[in-house]
C-alpha cells in the first residue's frame, strides 16, 4: 500500500496538465500512485499525459462524464492509505504531499484541512482569502483533533473545495462516499456527508495547494454550468435529510441552499438567466407543495425569504423581474 492516491481529473487541460503532472512527480514524499482521469479532452491532454513516463503514474481515460463520476472511478481503485485530489489546471507546493500525509497519519484524522493559495494567471500574482486560509479556524483549533461539534455554528463558512483536504481512504470508503454524478458543484454535497460523518479533524496553517485562476476556470465565468447550483443544492438537502442532519442544521442549511441559485440568477450571462429561473421555480414549486415549506418561510432572513416567495408568486421570468424590484413585496 502506497501513502497517499492523487486523484487528477482532466478536461481539456492541456496549456497546465504537464505542471500540474510535474508538481507530484517531483514531490518530498515518493510513496504516492498518481491516478489521472482523463474526462474525454478533445485537445492535446491526453497526449502529454502520455509522455510522463513514471510508473506511479495510473492512467484512466473515457469519454465525458464529468468530474464527479471520473472522482468516483479513481476512488474505486486507490490503493493509497490516503486520498488527495488535484484539478487540471493547478499545482501542489513540493512538499504538500509530505506534510499533509505526516499531519494526518500522526494525528490519525479522518480528514486534514490544509491552506490553499491563489494564482492570478493575468498578473502572475498570488493572493490570499479568508476562505482557503482557513480563518474560520482560530489558533485555538491548530495542533489538535477536533470535529462538527467544535463549530457546528460556523460550518457553511467553510470551503467546499475537495482539493483542500487529505482524506483517510479507509475513512471514505467505511462511509461510502461518492460524488455525486451528472452535475458540477459536485464538491460540496461530497464534502458536507464527509464533514458530518468525521470523528477526527485538523488543520494545517500552510498553503499546500496553488489554485489558479484562468477565464476557462470552471467558476470564473458565470454560465450554463451554474444551471447546476440548483440540483447540487437539492442534492445537498437530500443528503442533509436521509442523515438526520436536517432539523439540527437547517436554519443555515436553508440560506445556504437559497443563496446558490439566487446569486447565480444575479450574476449568470443573459441567455441562461430564464432557464435558471425555471429550475428555481421548478424546486421551488416542488418545495412548496411538501412539508417544508413552513421551515423556509420560518427560517430564511428578509432577504432570502423574498427572493424564495418572488420566484414562487411570479408567473415567467419577466414577471419576476418585476415583483423582485418592489421592495415592498412579501
Amino acid at each position: 500500500m502506497v501513502k497517499v492516491s492523487v486523484i487528477l481529473t482532466a478536461f481539456n487541460e492541456e496549456k497546465y496538465i504537464g505542471k500540474a503532472i510535474d508538481s507530484i512527480l517531483n514531490q518530498t514524499l515518493t510513496d504516492f500512485e498518481l491516478i489521472i482521469v482523463n474526462d474525454g479532452s478533445t485537445d492535446n491532454t491526453l497526449n502529454i499525459i502520455n509522455s510522463f513516463e513514471d510508473k506511479r503514474i495510473k492512467l484512466i481515460s473515457h469519454d465525458n462524464i464529468g468530474p464527479g463520476a471520473s472522482r468516483n472511478k479513481a476512488l474505486n481503485i486507490a490503493k493509497g492509505e490516503y486520498i488527495m485530489y488535484l484539478d487540471g489546471d493547478d499545482w501542489y507546493h513540493g512538499d504538500g504531499l509530505e506534510i499533509a500525509y505526516k499531519e494526518a497519519k500522526n494525528k490519525d484524522t479522518d480528514f486534514t484541512f490544509y491552506q490553499m493559495i491563489n494564482y492570478d494567471e493575468k498578473t502572475g500574482k498570488t493572493y490570499e482569502n479568508d476562505w482557503f486560509n482557513l480563518n474560520i479556524f482560530d489558533e485555538s483549533f491548530e495542533n489538535t483533533v477536533f470535529n462538527i461539534n467544535d463549530f457546528k455554528g460556523s460550518i457553511f463558512d467553510l470551503s467546499v473545495g475537495v482539493c483542500q483536504k487529505i482524506y483517510n481512504t479507509s475513512f471514505l470508503k467505511r462511509i461510502d462516499a461518492k460524488f455525486p454524478e451528472g452535475i458540477l458543484f459536485e464538491d460540496m454535497p461530497f464534502f458536507y456527508y464527509v464533514l458530518l460523518k468525521a470523528e477526527k479533524i485538523s488543520i494545517i496553517k500552510k498553503q499546500l495547494y496553488y489554485r489558479r485562476k484562468h477565464d476557462e476556470s470552471i467558476t470564473h465565468v458565470v454560465d450554463e454550468k451554474f444551471l447546476d447550483t440548483v440540483p447540487a443544492g437539492q442534492e445537498l438537502i437530500r443528503i442533509f435529510m436521509e442523515n438526520g442532519w436536517y432539523d439540527t442544521y437547517k436554519f443555515d442549511l436553508l440560506a445556504y441552499k437559497i443563496n446558490g441559485p439566487r446569486f447565480a440568477l444575479r450574476d449568470i450571462e443573459e441567455n441562461y438567466k430564464i432557464p435558471l429561473y425555471r429550475l428555481i421555480k421548478k424546486d421551488y414549486h416542488s418545495i412548496k407543495q411538501s412539508e417544508y415549506y413552513q421551515d423556509y418561510l420560518e427560517n430564511l432572513g428578509q432577504v432570502k425569504k423574498k427572493f424564495f416567495l418572488d420566484i414562487i408568486k411570479s408567473k415567467n421570468y419577466d414577471d419576476y423581474l418585476a415583483i423582485s424590484s418592489n421592495k415592498d413585496n412579501s
